[in-house]
């Protein structure tokens, strides 16, 4: 076993597997209306190359938990056989998605062995779902929650995004209907990861004004538990039981700890979610590179990861590839 480490001592557990960057969602923070030019079939690998590079990722460098990204994963048709593969290898397995179509596949994907889903969901207003969304799907966004807790699916964590002037004004709404829903809600900064190279550090709204906002109609208190590599800090709600996170990532960055590295659908390895660099394992395995010969580029990839993603910086540039491309 060779571990994924940095020069800085970090050794990524956590591996986060983009399985397409085509979305049913067009997020206003992430692509603009008409969508992007996605990838073509050929240059997205195949559901049995993704299972080679994951079991590798798992058997030879040390992986123990990954999780599904997208775009959005769910419009990818082998997912299901993709994490009972994996799910085989022995690994925790998780999902990040937009909940549409979650309704359908929820029972396939706890039978497969996922064991959690993570879901986007940014207010629960429809007409400002469909405002950031540019679609009216909240009704299949609730009823795919819904059917992910019959399922088994659990927590089920929700991940919500402040847009100044759109719904920052609906924190405490947002957090109340999770309390009631038994939902773990965690607010999380924009970031500069959008196509359109739109975002602005001065319209983001912060940590500090989501405590705010959230500190208006609730009593929010450190909930103990050891951060970790965890990206969220949490607190108790109003002493408990239920838990609220903030995750930081632009003004209180925890890149010391991150344990992560990723992995994009057409078969590049990011060694940061910020990284102007790619390392391409898709043209080595397509040429017949062993096993061993993919691990070590893997390993290589790894070692290069700087520091922090700089956003402080006056050198920072944003990735030319959007989330929807780079995957969660």
């Amino acid at each position: 076993m060779i571990p994924l480490a940095d020069r800085f001592g970090r050794v990524a557990k956590d591996l986060r597997v983009s399985l397409t960057d085509r979305c049913n969602l067009r997020c206003s923070y992430c692509m603009p209306a008409e969508g992007l030019d996605w990838l073509p079939d050929d240059q997205t690998l195949t559901d049995d190359e993704v299972v080679r590079l994951i079991t590798i990722a798992v058997r030879r460098l040390g992986i123990t938990e990954v999780r599904f990204t997208g775009g959005e994963p769910l419009v990818r048709r082998g997912l299901v056989d993709i994490v009972r593969r994996t799910h085989e290898l022995g690994v925790e397995t998780s999902l990040t998605t937009n909940a549409l179509g979650l309704a359908r596949t929820a029972a396939a994907l706890r039978e497969a062995g996922l064991d959690r889903i993570n879901v986007s969901l940014d207010s629960v207003r429809p007409e400002t779902f469909h405002e950031i969304t540019r679609r009216d799907r909240l009704a299949d966004v609730v009823a795919g929650l819904e059917a992910a807790r019959a399922a088994g699916l659990s927590p089920l964590k929700i991940n919500a995004v402040l847009l100044r002037g759109t719904n920052d004004d609906q924190a405490s709404e947002l957090l109340q209907w999770a309390l009631d829903h038994s939902y773990d809600l965690r607010f999380i900064e924009q970031m500069p990861l959008d196509a359109q190279h739109g975002w602005s550090r001065a319209e983001m709204v912060t940590a500090d004004e989501i405590f705010e906002r959230l500190g208006a109609d609730f009593t929010l208190t450190p909930h103990g538990e050891a951060r970790g590599s965890d990206p969220a800090e949490l607190f108790d709600v109003d002493g408990g039981p239920g838990t609220v996170g903030i995750i930081a990532s632009v003004t209180r960055p925890f890149c010391g700890d991150c344990d992560r590295v990723r992995l994009t659908a057409d078969g590049q390895i990011r060694n940061c979610l910020f990284a102007r660099e790619e390392s391409d394992l898709r043209a080595a395995l397509r040429s017949g590179a062993t096993d061993d010969d993919l691990a070590d580029r893997w390993v290589v990839a790894m070692a290069g990861k700087r520091a922090g993603h700089g956003i402080d910086d006056e050198s920072f540039l944003q990735p030319d590839r959007p989330m929807s491309a780079i995957g969660g």
